[in-house]
């Protein structure tokens, strides 16, 4: 695992595609325009509602419900939708591809949609390279999308030994020229560490809100959920048909973190029976130490 680069090389592009523009697309969007990286930012969307409202916000130039004429000759297409989608969509894809065209997505799993976007979109003379901005969001759709979404995030690269290089510059110069600061790793790896840090969080917020808003407990019971509650139950509020997609594809490494968390809360609630004063402070003691000291190096822009 590598942190790349160490100057932003500058990107543009004459026109760029957004299979997709719900939150990430969208604010993908109003970057690109934003910052002049693109003569011409086009959008796919599926549904006539979308069209209108994505035209109204001014998310791209162009926006339509015609996928291969969103994408053809376009230099660079990202794969902003739902991860059950992308196959399908790629696949729909192919004619219009421009030879030479890149091809990224946005998505939370990368071992599984690499295997099979990548010879793929190889086939039709195209690159295909997985990205991850870890830049989301609870909110939704294109309602919610903000230019600066991406600004200081970080964005993992996953490239292959069979990636092209140049390819990988242009990526690369893609996401830095979004202001985002890039990791590479292999996606076994991406997928291995953000089943914990991502994936098993929105999992546990999901289980905490089903079951302290159950509806069969007392009416009190909401009442007294305050700000802990709704900080520790904020990204439950996400898509759950994305949620769905993800936990499928990244099944065997989220199934291993759960596992992994079940054994540390097991130990806790042993430690609560028994009334062992020590090892609750200390378990406690500890977690304030880790997430403190993360905190105080997230706030900070990490190397490059």
């Amino acid at each position: 695992m590598t942190m790349a680069g160490c100057s932003k090389p500058a990107f543009y592009a004459e026109k760029v595609a957004l299979v997709g523009l719900g939150l990430l697309g969208a604010s993908l969007g109003l970057a690109l325009r934003g910052k002049r990286l693109a003569g011409r930012v086009s959008g796919y969307v599926r549904r006539q509602a979308s069209l209108q409202e994505c035209l109204r916000l001014g998310v791209a130039d162009e926006v339509s419900m015609d996928l291969q004429a969103t994408v053809r000759e376009a230099d660079v297409v990202v794969l902003c939708t739902p991860l059950g989608q992308m196959r399908t969509l790629a696949d729909q894809m192919l004619p219009a591809l421009r030879p030479g065209a890149l091809v990224t997505d946005v998505g939370s799993v990368k071992e599984s949609v690499v295997r099979e976007l990548d010879p793929l979109i190889a086939g039709a003379g195209a690159f295909f390279l997985g990205s991850h901005p870890m830049a989301g969001s609870e909110k939704t759709g294109p309602a919610a999308a903000r230019s600066d979404l991406f600004d200081r995030a970080v964005c993992i690269l996953t490239p292959t030994p069979e990636s092209d290089e140049g390819a990988m510059h242009r990526l690369r110069s893609f996401w830095e020229s979004l202001d985002m600061r890039l990791l590479v790793m292999s996606p076994s790896r991406h997928d291995e560490l953000v089943a914990r840090s991502s994936h098993l969080t929105h999992v546990l917020a999901a289980s905490l809100a089903n079951l302290v808003l159950d509806p069969t407990l007392p009416p009190e019971q909401a009442t007294v959920c305050a700000g802990g509650f709704r900080d520790s139950t904020r990204v439950a509020s996400g898509s759950p048909e994305m949620w769905r997609d993800i936990a499928l594809a990244n099944r065997a490494q989220l199934c291993r973190a759960m596992d992994a968390f079940g054994e540390r809360l097991r130990e806790l609630r042993e430690a609560i029976a028994v009334g062992d004063a020590q090892v609750i402070e200390t378990f406690f003691a500890q977690a304030k130490e880790r997430r403190d000291r993360w905190h105080a190096q997230a706030a900070s822009p990490s190397p490059e």
